[in-house]
């Protein structure tokens, strides 16, 4: 059975490993048939994409590690008029460099962005190959899975896959992704003339389907984590306070209150 990627984004720490050790495995070697040099800049065959999600101080970072998929339904290979790109039996899709005529049309109708790239020196076009070249002599995976410190990075077969799923559906990737943090909404809760902050305020969340409930911690601050793209009421409660309300809250983005205060009654 063919094996896949599989990015456990919670275990992502980073680290920059994969991106550095595909740099290092094909910057300088050509390991043709499978692929020529890799240009020290303005390529990345694996790269690392940072998401800093909220404002200042209500702030979460993640980070997801990206590579061509090698689709099933790969749109690169129907296009290239030179049919230099082939899927190999184990699935993964490669790019003959004596044969890409440089055409660019696999890189206008792939369905990622910055996952094939035009080489201005040679030519041609390139992406990641799965290291199919160390594979083929030995290696159990590919140099970006075997860099990954915490493991975020495996090498699986397909039916190990769980729940986790690609970034695009109904394309038959194989890079699939698990524990992609969902929209949060943050504040902190205070009161005013005190000037302190307000513990175990009671705060519910609702979409008018489903409701979530949490308390202020010891900071005054409460978080709603893994949130669905919507609109959200907030009801925050505490003895010897008016209730705050808000309505229209979207997760387009993720959202933070910032200082609520609440006024005493």
């Amino acid at each position: 059975m063919a094996k896949v990627f599989l990015i456990d984004v919670a275990r992502c720490s980073g680290c920059y490993n994969c991106q550095l050790a595909c740099k290092d495995e094909h910057c300088g070697n050509d390991w043709r048939p499978y692929a020529a040099p890799q240009t020290p800049t303005g390529q990345f065959w694996c790269r690392v994409q940072e998401h800093v999600c909220g404002t200042i101080p209500k702030v979460r970072i993640h980070y997801i590690p990206g590579m061509c998929n090698h689709c099933e339904k790969a749109a690169c290979m129907e296009v290239c008029p030179e049919h230099a790109i082939s899927r190999r039996p184990d699935g993964l899709i490669l790019i003959d460099p004596d044969r890409c005529s440089g055409c660019g049309k696999c890189q206008e109708a792939c369905y990622y962005d910055d996952v094939i790239y035009l080489n201005r020196e040679t030519g041609i076009a390139q992406k990641c190959t799965g290291c199919a070249h160390l594979l083929d002599h030995g290696d159990k995976q590919p140099r970006c899975v075997d860099a990954c410190p915490t493991d975020a990075m495996q090498w699986v077969e397909e039916s190990l896959v769980g729940d986790a799923r690609p970034a695009k559906e109904g394309i038959g990737a194989k890079v699939y992704y698990k524990n992609i943090p969902g929209k949060f909404i943050g504040g902190t809760v205070y009161d005013p003339v005190e000037k302190e902050v307000i513990i175990g305020g009671k705060c519910v969340l609702t979409n008018g389907v489903e409701s979530w409930t949490t308390e202020t911690d010891s900071y005054g601050d409460f978080w709603f984590k893994n949130l669905k793209v919507g609109t959200y009421s907030l009801t925050i409660s505490c003895e010897g306070f008016a209730d705050l309300h808000f309505e229209g809250l979207s997760t387009e983005k993720d959202l933070n209150l910032d200082d609520l205060p609440m006024t005493r009654v």
